[in-house]
């Protein structure tokens, strides 16, 4: 699995079979930011809760899905502001998920505007959820700004071209972190249309 530079690789090894020991075992080894995560506050701030001190409710609600291909720095448009409702999981598509695998993954991606990361701060939104390595790049001004706020981060999502392709214009987002004492963590996020 690719990972942030500078973090380490995710290791999934089986150490028991069934052949040898009658029973199967696998041990994982994983960075909190490798794959699909949850960023909690803690991850870019002086925050000292952790992620698993959240109520369930926060990652659990309604999402809105914005189609945001295209934009190299993804912006505020006026159709936001009645799209976006208090409380939901915003999903930025971006289509960057496609090159996940690829060697520029982690350095060409899009970054959210200050601008559109000021809305989800009025509109207070749970989560913003990206199929983006980072909504931002050093010095992470975005992530401290929807920290500051409580907002938290979805990284690295997949298939949001079948909520697009789809046209959802109601569903549920269920992002789920391991009950861990962590800043961050691996997540499986669904959406239920």
């Amino acid at each position: 699995m690719p990972v942030y530079p500078g973090d380490s690789a995710t290791e999934l090894v089986r150490t028991k079979t069934w052949e040898r020991d009658k029973h199967t075992n696998h041990r994982l080894t994983i960075n909190m930011h490798a794959g699909t995560h949850i960023d909690g506050p803690m991850h870019l701030s002086a925050s000292t809760t952790y992620l698993n001190e959240l109520p369930a409710e926060t990652f659990v609600g309604e999402g809105c899905l914005l189609d945001v291909r295209g934009e190299a720095v993804i912006g505020c448009r006026d159709e936001y502001e009645d799209r976006i409702q208090e409380g939901q999981i915003v999903l930025l598509y971006t289509g960057h998920g496609e090159r996940f695998a690829e060697a520029d993954y982690f350095s060409a991606h899009p970054v959210v505007g200050e601008e559109l990361a000021e809305l989800f701060v009025r509109k207070r939104v749970k989560m913003v959820g990206m199929d983006l390595p980072s909504p931002d790049r050093p010095p992470f001004a975005v992530h401290r700004l929807l920290f500051r706020h409580g907002i938290l981060l979805l990284e690295n999502l997949a298939n949001l071209d079948r909520l697009a392709d789809a046209k959802a214009e109601a569903f549920e987002v269920i992002a789920l972190p391991l009950k861990i004492r962590a800043d961050s963590s691996p997540a499986r996020v669904l959406a239920r249309v």
